[in-house]
């Protein structure tokens, strides 16, 4: 078999699989958040934290909660980096410097899980365990619980309610999250990832010395890491360590977790404002996207220009033998059309448009499928500036699934819409001009730029992917990496919680013949059209000094 031909064969196989997942996870999800009930161990949660699950909120209230809830996160992850080196079971680790442990507490609770050390060398099991997976889980629950609000936003009226955070938060973690990666983790496990508490073993001799290796609870981090879209591996190497990803199998079994819940949500969605067509709709512009974004990925790493490409069946630099170009390149655009990060390749050595295209994936705001609840809202927001767009050509106000999207409900998009893209080229042009950041750069030119440019577009989007040519663990790319993902993650999220609110107390307005059907494939032509424009306006000066003048030239 030909390495395109397996390349097309997994991704086939992929899209079955999440076709199969589609229909009943986001079934169950929407029951999940439509559901007056609470399981005894929430109840025990909520007596522990002293909430009542049943207190609506406003949008201002549920915003509070969400950013109390993630600044106590910070907080408490910081302290346990500071204090692993009189922690048990730190393996004999030295306790996290300040700014790398501000950077990494940052990193996880938003969701981003961008990593300035090497996990295997650095972090203890404590640290591991009770820190980064505690909140590889909350951080993925805070992001479905937000895009739940905006969702109950469209469907609610007259009302300025949006639910409770603090129950939204509980059953996106024990009923949707913690369930899946158990077993998603069992899977991993009976696929040869690792799963102990060991201690560090020498592993025979090699070259006159040693090399050292230490186990931890691989297979529970990975499968959360993926299912949650956060990224963070326990090795240096992620998803492309053998002891994280063992074989073929578990790389498309890995993407599959990525891709499965945020896609699911669309499902989600169309069952709560009361029209599985308008999911649908979200849906096709996100497969739509992505699998645009496969096919050229595929095809750049595919291009055989030269005898070594051609004996290597492709461009194998940085990539693992045992996936290939196929499952990299698959991997590749998944991890960075979502917030997920992970890596089982090296993206600084895909050809110079390869990485442009995993960079422009981050640019687009990681929305076809996105992250765990944060594509959800992204693409909901781009889909208010479709119907905008589309209101000013035919001279009427816009509407969007019976709202009005008046002047306040614009402004909010636009702020939203406006946040990652000053960030990234705000702290990138910093790094450029500043004397010391440079010194970071591994390369110089256009491939070195693309290595700046790429973590702060990874931070911002809070993808925590890398170009890994750029020594990040600097108090320089520390501190500002770490403040660009606290502000990509949270300041979007004022402006979507009070944009639903904003539809939540509208009353509906009835459909005429003049509303847009959001539901019909036109929708989705413009949609994906608005999203691309947006992106390229914003965007495409940077990405001409960098990748696109590496890969052109």
């Amino acid at each position: 078999m030909g390495p395109v031909l397996a390349g097309v064969l997994q991704l086939l196989a992929l899209i079955g699989a999440l076709a199969l997942a589609y229909v009943p996870l986001g079934n169950y999800m929407a029951k999940v958040f439509s559901s007056e009930k609470h399981w005894r161990v929430e109840k025990w949660i909520y007596k522990g934290i002293g909430a009542n699950p049943d207190t609506e909120m406003r949008w201002a209230s549920y915003l509070r909660g969400v950013l109390a809830f993630s600044a106590a996160g910070v907080l408490f992850l910081y302290l346990l980096q500071r204090l692993q080196g009189s922690l048990p079971g730190s393996l004999g680790f030295s306790s996290i410097e300040p700014a790398q442990a501000f950077n990494t507490a940052a990193s996880f609770v938003t969701n981003t899980n961008w990593q300035s050390y090497s996990g295997e060398q650095t972090m203890g099991h404590v640290v591991q365990t009770a820190g980064l997976a505690v909140q590889n889980f909350v951080s993925a629950a805070v992001g479905i619980a937000v895009a739940v609000a905006l969702v109950r936003g469209f469907a609610r009226s007259r009302t300025g309610e949006l639910g409770n955070f603090w129950a939204d938060l509980v059953r996106g973690t024990v009923r949707v999250l913690v369930p899946v990666a158990a077993i998603a983790a069992l899977v991993l496990v009976a696929c040869g990832a690792l799963q102990n508490f060991s201690g560090i073993h020498e592993v025979g001799q090699f070259m006159g010395g040693s090399q050292q290796w230490n186990g931890g609870a691989v297979a529970s981090q990975e499968a959360i890491k993926e299912l949650g879209t956060n990224g963070g591996g326990y090795f240096n190497a992620n998803s492309a360590h053998p002891f994280e990803n063992p074989t073929p199998f578990t790389n498309l079994f890995e993407i599959f977790l990525i891709l499965v819940i945020p896609l699911a949500l669309t499902r989600t969605f169309g069952i709560m404002v009361g029209s599985v067509k308008q999911g649908y709709a979200i849906l096709a512009t996100m497969v739509t996207i992505w699998v645009g974004f496969v096919t050229l990925m595929m095809w750049t790493e595919f291009a055989h220009h030269g005898p070594a490409l051609q004996a290597a069946g492709g461009a194998m630099e940085g990539k693992e033998a045992r996936f290939g170009v196929g499952g990299s390149a698959l991997f590749a655009v998944s991890t960075t059309l979502t917030s997920t990060g992970a890596v089982d390749s090296f993206h600084s050595s895909f050809t110079g448009l390869g990485g442009g295209i995993t960079m422009l994936g981050m640019m687009l705001g990681e929305i076809a499928p996105g992250g765990t609840g944060s594509g959800l809202y992204g693409m909901l927001i781009m889909a208010i500036i479709a119907v905008f767009i589309a209101g000013l050509m035919v001279g009427r106000t816009p509407e969007y699934l019976g709202k009005k999207i008046g002047a306040r409900e614009m402004k909010l998009a636009a702020c939203y819409i406006l946040v990652t893209p000053a960030l990234v080229l705000i702290f990138t042009s910093a790094s450029m001009a500043l004397r010391t950041p440079p010194h970071s750069m591994l390369n110089s030119g256009a491939h070195g730029f693309s290595e700046v440019l790429y973590a702060f577009t990874s931070a911002s989007n809070n993808n925590g992917s890398a170009f890994a040519g750029l020594n990040a663990n600097t108090d320089w790319f520390n501190t500002t990496t770490g403040l660009a993902m606290l502000l990509g993650r949270f300041v979007p999220m004022v402006f979507v919680l009070a944009l639903a609110g904003s539809l939540a107390e509208q009353k509906p307005v009835p459909a005429t013949a003049g509303t847009l059907r959001t539901e019909k494939p036109l929708f989705t032509g413009l949609l994906v059209g608005a999203i691309l424009i947006i992106t390229g306006l914003t965007y495409f000066p940077a990405l001409a000094l960098g990748p696109l003048a590496e890969g052109l030239a």
